[in-house]
């Protein structure tokens, strides 16, 4: 998700185009490349973004959920106010899945489970930290799918199963696997291993907003090894 963090800074917009790997009469499906809003922020050099780039083909697509400026990967546009209501339930439900990939420091163990609540770190706004007494409930599953020795790199499969803001990138940085190119929560050598966060939403699954059928989109991230 975005956060105030977009719109304290000026964030430069990726110009990678973004890509539609979903399409019918009332959604779109497209990937979001690293470095670029879902939606505008405050600031006025922050108006370049997802969704402003996706408007100027097809104007009534709106968002329903975010992923943050540093993260790639799906996000689900519908484009029509039945559209909206019917996946915006699935989201409050919690019935839309959705995975990503990322490749963090260290030899994460095969799988798991990390419940950490995550709060507001008022000493450090906007960022987030790991607070038992303030943070809410959080959730997130974890499968690593492979281990380089030489570089000490996991490639990870990661499931949130709560959507709080940095969820994903905090859990790993808490449990001493933080993700590669995270300049956010990680320190020194593994924030600039990587000229981006190698965080990657590759697959979301819902109900057609229309017909129930059930949808499943995957986009394999460029980084996979």
């Amino acid at each position: 998700m975005s956060t105030a963090l977009d719109d304290l800074v000026i964030l430069p917009a990726s110009t990678q185009a973004y890509e539609i790997h979903y399409q019918d009469d009332v959604l779109l499906v497209v990937s979001k490349p690293s470095h670029l809003l879902t939606v505008p922020g405050r600031h006025p050099e922050n108006r370049d973004c997802l969704i402003s780039r996706v408007q100027r083909e097809f104007p009534s697509a709106q968002v329903v959920h975010r992923l943050d400026y540093d993260t790639s990967g799906l996000v689900v546009l519908p484009l029509t106010k039945k559209a909206l209501s019917e996946i915006s339930k699935q989201f409050q439900a919690r019935t839309v899945h959705k995975e990503y990939q990322a490749l963090v420091t260290g030899q994460v163990p095969l799988a798991g489970e990390i419940a950490l609540p995550i709060a507001a770190d008022a000493d450090n706004r906007p960022l987030y930290k790991i607070c038992q007494h303030t943070g809410k409930p959080s959730l997130t599953r974890y499968q690593r799918l492979s281990y380089d020795t030489e570089r000490n790199v996991s490639h990870v499969l990661l499931q949130p199963v709560t959507g709080r803001s940095h969820q994903l990138r905090l859990h790993l940085a808490a449990i001493g696997h933080p993700i590669i190119g995270d300049t956010l929560y990680a320190a020194g050598p593994v924030a600039q291993a990587a000229s981006r966060l190698l965080l990657h939403a590759w697959q979301i699954s819902f109900k057609h907003p229309l017909t129930a059928v059930s949808l499943k989109v995957t986009l394999p991230p460029l980084f996979e090894h």
